[in-house]
This record gives C-alpha cells, sequence and structure tokens, in this order.
C-alpha cells in the first residue's frame, strides 16, 4: 500500500513509468482499488473536551493553507488541474489506437500471420499475437508518454532525470509488459476458448490471481529494476519507524531507502508486498526534504494499510468490480462482433484479434467510473490516515507533510473536483483532519501554548 499515492506515495511509480500503452494490460485489474474499514475513533477525556472548545480547528486549518505563496499555489494547481485533461486524452488515446487496428484489420493480420507460424499451439498464437500487439501500441502511445511522463514533469521543475535515463527506463518497462502482459493473455484466452459462454466469470479469477501475484514480487523483482533499496542507516530516523512497526505487530526488521531523487523531487514512501515480500521503504527526497515528525507520520499512515488489512480488501474489492466489469464487457463485446465481426476479422471472444475491442470496451467502463474508484480508494487512505495520526501522534506533522504536496497538488480543491478526481483526500482535507484530531487530544496543559503558536510548515 501506498502513502499519499502520487502524493506521499511512490508517485504510481509502476503505473507512470511503464506508459500509457500498459493499459492494454493493466485494464483487466486496474481496477484493483478499493475499501472500507472502520478505524477506532479515540474517547476524548475531560480536558480534551475542553480544548474541543477553545481550539478552532477551522480556523486552524485556513491558517496552514494560508502559509502557501500565491504564486507557488497557482503553480501547483495549474499542474493538478492539467491531469485533469490527461485522464480524458489517455483515454482517447487508448480508445482511438483500439479503433485503428481494428478498423485498419491490422489486428486481424496479426491474429493470421500467427495461424500461419503456429498451427497447432493455441498459446504460442497468443504469443506472437501479444508481442507486436503491445510494441504497435506502445509506438503508438509514445508521443503522450514522452509529454506526460517527461516533458510536463520537467515544465513544473518535478523531475531531475535527462531524456536517456528516462527513456531506458521505459523500455524496461515495455520488457516488464511484454512479459507480463503476454502471460496474462495466454492464461484470459485459454479461458475464452474452453469457457466462451462464462469466461467472464473465470477471467475474474485469473486476473485476481495475477493481481495478487504481482504484488507478491513487484517488491523483490520488478522495483528494484528502476531503483536501488539499501538499509536505512540513520538511527533517529530508523529507529522511532521500527517502533511504530513492532507496536503494530508487521514482520519487518529493517527500514529501506530508495533513491528516487535521481528520477523525481517527489516524496514517497510505501509499506509494500505480503507474507515474506513485506517491506517498508521511504525516499531519499522524504529524507531530505521532511522533519523526523513528518516522516513518522508518513511511516505510520503506510502501517495503517498493512494493520486495517487494506490490501487484502483491495483484492476481494478489484475481484468484485473486475466481475462486474467483465460481465458488461460481455454482453457489449458479443453485440459489437454481431455487428461488425466481418468487417474487422473478429470471430468471437476467443479470438486474439479482438483484443482491442476488449481494451476499446474496458477503457470505456473504467473512464465512467472514474469519480466512484476514486472515492473508494480516498475512503481507504482516509482510513489510513487516521491510523496514522492515532499512531504517530503527529497532527503537525501531517499538515506540515499535506503543505509539501501545494508543489504538485491542488490544495483546496471544489467539493465536485474532490469527488471526480481525487482518488486520496486533498490536503486542505488532510489538515482539517489532523487539527480535529489535536483539537480532541491535545493534554490539558498545552491549551494555552496552542491556542496562541502560529503554524509554521
Amino acid at each position: 500500500m501506498l502513502f499519499f499515492c502520487e502524493e506521499f506515495s511512490i508517485d504510481r511509480r509502476m503505473t507512470n513509468r511503464l506508459i500509457p500503452w500498459s493499459l492494454a494490460v493493466s485494464l483487466f485489474f486496474a481496477v484493483s482499488m478499493a475499501a472500507s474499514a472502520q478505524t477506532a475513533t479515540p474517547i476524548p477525556s475531560e480536558g480534551a473536551t475542553q480544548n474541543v472548545k477553545r481550539i478552532d480547528p477551522a480556523a486552524a486549518t485556513q491558517a496552514w493553507l494560508a502559509t502557501v505563496p500565491q504564486d507557488k499555489r497557482k503553480k501547483a494547481d495549474a499542474y493538478f488541474e492539467g491531469g485533469y485533461w490527461l485522464i480524458l486524452w489517455n483515454f482517447l488515446l487508448v480508445a482511438g489506437i483500439s479503433i485503428f487496428l481494428l478498423a485498419s484489420r491490422i489486428s486481424a493480420r496479426l491474429r493470421d500471420f500467427a495461424e500461419h507460424i503456429c498451427r497447432g499451439s493455441l498459446s504460442l498464437q497468443v504469443v506472437l499475437y501479444a508481442i507486436p500487439y503491445f510494441l504497435l501500441v506502445a509506438a503508438l502511445s509514445f508521443p503522450l508518454a514522452v509529454y506526460q511522463y517527461f516533458y510536463r514533469e520537467h515544465q513544473y521543475g518535478l523531475a531531475t532525470q535527462s531524456f536517456l535515463p528516462w527513456f531506458r527506463e521505459q523500455l524496461i518497462g515495455l520488457g516488464v509488459t511484454l512479459i507480463g502482459g503476454t502471460l496474462l493473455l495466454i492464461a484470459l484466452y485459454a479461458v475464452f476458448r474452453r469457457a466462451p459462454r462464462t469466461w467472464w466469470v473465470w477471467g475474474t479469477i485469473v486476473a485476481v490471481l495475477f493481481s495478487g501475484a504481482g504484488t507478491f514480487i513487484a517488491p523483490v523483482y520488478i522495483e528494484p529494476l528502476f531503483n536501488t533499496y539499501k538499509p536505512l542507516t540513520n538511527s533517529e530516523i530508523r529507529d522511532p519507524i521500527l517502533a511504530m512497526a513492532r507496536a503494530n505487530e508487521l514482520p519487518v526488521k529493517q527500514v529501506f531507502e530508495v533513491d528516487a531523487s535521481r528520477q523525481t523531487k517527489r516524496v514517497s514512501a510505501n509499506v509494500s508486498g505480503f507474507l515474506g515480500t513485506t517491506r517498508i521503504a521511504l525516499n531519499d527526497n522524504l529524507l531530505k526534504q521532511c522533519t523526523l515528525p513528518e516522516i513518522r507520520m508518513v511511516m505510520a499512515h503506510e502501517m495503517g494499510h498493512y494493520v486495517l488489512n487494506h490490501g487484502a480488501k483491495l483484492l476481494t474489492y478489484s475481484g468484485i468490480l473486475i466481475l462486474v466489469g467483465f460481465a458488461l464487457t460481455r454482453t457489449l463485446f458479443d453485440a459489437t462482433v454481431r455487428r461488425r465481426g466481418n468487417k474487422w476479422g473478429v470471430r468471437g471472444i476467443a479470438d486474439p484479434a479482438g483484443l482491442p475491442l476488449l481494451v476499446l470496451i474496458l477503457s470505456t467502463l473504467l473512464f465512467v467510473a472514474t469519480p466512484l474508484l476514486n472515492t473508494v480508494v480516498r475512503v481507504t487512505e482516509r482510513e489510513a490516515d487516521a491510523f496514522g495520526l492515532n499512531t504517530s501522534r503527529e497532527p503537525d506533522g501531517m499538515a506540515q507533510a499535506a503543505l509539501k504536496l501545494g508543489t504538485y497538488r491542488k490544495l483546496n480543491p471544489t467539493p465536485l473536483e474532490e469527488f471526480i478526481f481525487y482518488d486520496h483526500p486533498s490536503g486542505r482535507a488532510r489538515i482539517r483532519m489532523a487539527m480535529d484530531w489535536k483539537a480532541a487530544n491535545l493534554p490539558p496543559g498545552e491549551l494555552t501554548t496552542a491556542e496562541t503558536r502560529s503554524p509554521s510548515p
């Protein structure tokens, strides 16, 4: 699980690095988002009750937000609001590529080529179709990838990587997609052939299994392809993190530092994996830019994902969402093939030539469901925020950390913006939660100083 995802997360690292064409594969399990969990709310003491009356959390929240200069606020707002359009452009790109491959019959020709080369093995036919398909999608989507993940990041001063190292990582991402995506398609098309009427049920099982396997192997085998992980040696930071981990029974004995600064200026941290691969990691930007109270809050949030079983809940809810999506896709796919199958050269669900149509339908469903998917993730992240506050007891650290997101995250969106576009609570919402917690939990002896202290990020 990731703290503040594109905020205090790994910047959705793998998603961003595998460039938009990887959506062709990840669409099958990209809905792995979500779940509600109940977080215990502390019962305020008598002194804390007095404190609630004497400290105004709303005014304290506005005081924190007012510390961000207007020029920096405008730049961050422009960057984040531009992301709203990128959601649309990425969807249109995927849809356009899919329609092009179908209407030009390139997809059908790739299928015919695979059948001609390998007549006996259907799995090998899928392999021979999948590899050129992914390469074509990568080439066609590369211009938008360069703009979104390289040029735009440099334009707003968020990236540190020159083009050649960045391009090298895109090639590594392409290799990961070719391997993982091809294996997924082999499994799915085996299901399509053997269960043409109930494939949407068995396909869901396959997608969930692949999603779970990816969670298991990514920390050990995939993430090190892009960054170096080494044990954190600074005991002043490491020991408090491990103390919180022991208190919450996390099966870890080390904290790892990631050299993310060679790629980005964003701060990030995560507790990833499960069973024997569970690992606490924070990037070197977090170590350089944040104080110990901020780091404690960040890591406590990450531990909250583990303690609250968000990983298992995400996998369970993803299965439900994929099942619904595949059920709708089955109806839409069959109806489209009846109307245009002959023109496009698509025979049915078991025909690899129909993959672009499958991707088109799934990407459309995901695009329409964006507010819903963002909301369920936002609820999960808010639960982890509450856990982090109760564990770290660092409300000012949370407020300061949220303000650091102001360089690339809109701090004070409208309610509609937050509902549609935010997959994590906004900075304003997080600071307000921290101030509410501080008002309810501050010891009575600190009432006077708390009332007179000015926030300083």
